[in-house]
């Protein structure tokens, strides 16, 4: 028998076997929804057996205004940037010609999307070459992918972006004195390139 025959005889085998499979299986569907139907048409005639108790009554919060005791202590409600010039205003204190330019700075920039994050909740997991410069590429804690060049800024404490390099990007942020004047300083930071996870 040749190989040709053979392959011939298998083919209508196996169609023979699926025939009688579906024929087999056609035999066992039923058409009939007739119980089906009585059970739907039971549900809908059901009555209610209870009705649906009321919402509760929704209490409203008293309000509250809070007023701080010391007049010298800032207030927390105030953002940082009001809450500096405004100091120097009631205080009357003389402000140095490098906090009076920080505050310059800090009032004359457009806040940027980085600035609603903390610096350390920032993770760099990249960066982008251009013909003309080197870009960061930044994931928030939503997991939003950000691109930053120098001189964007990022973090609560205003920090603008010196440098960005392969492996971190370095900024310079705005803080309140140590000493605990009215007075704002640079300090330096920066965020490393993070490990893939």
């Amino acid at each position: 028998m040749s190989k040709r025959s053979r392959q011939r005889r298998s083919n209508h085998a196996s169609l023979l076997i699926a025939t009688l499979l579906g024929a087999a299986l056609s035999g066992c569907v039923s058409r009939d929804m007739s119980d089906l139907e009585a059970r739907v048409q039971e549900l809908l005639t059901r009555k209610a057996t209870s009705a649906i108790p009321p919402l509760p009554e929704v209490k409203l919060p008293e309000s509250y205004v809070y007023q701080s005791a010391d007049a010298n202590r800032r207030d927390p409600f105030e953002s940082f940037k009001k809450e500096t010039a405004a100091q120097a205003a009631q205080k009357g204190a003389p402000v140095d010609a490098k906090t009076a330019e920080l505050m310059k700075e800090i009032e004359g920039h457009n806040p940027e999307d980085l600035e609603n994050f903390e610096l350390d909740s920032l993770r760099m997991v990249g960066t982008l070459q251009d013909a003309n410069e080197l870009w960061g590429i930044i994931l928030d804690k939503t997991g939003t992918v950000h691109r930053v060049k120098v001189g964007n800024y990022m973090g609560r404490n205003h920090g603008k972006i010196l440098s960005i390099s392969e492996d971190k990007i370095e900024l310079r942020e705005i803080v309140s004195t140590s000493t605990g004047s009215n007075g704002l300083e640079e300090r330096a930071a920066s965020i490393a390139l993070s490990e893939p996870k």
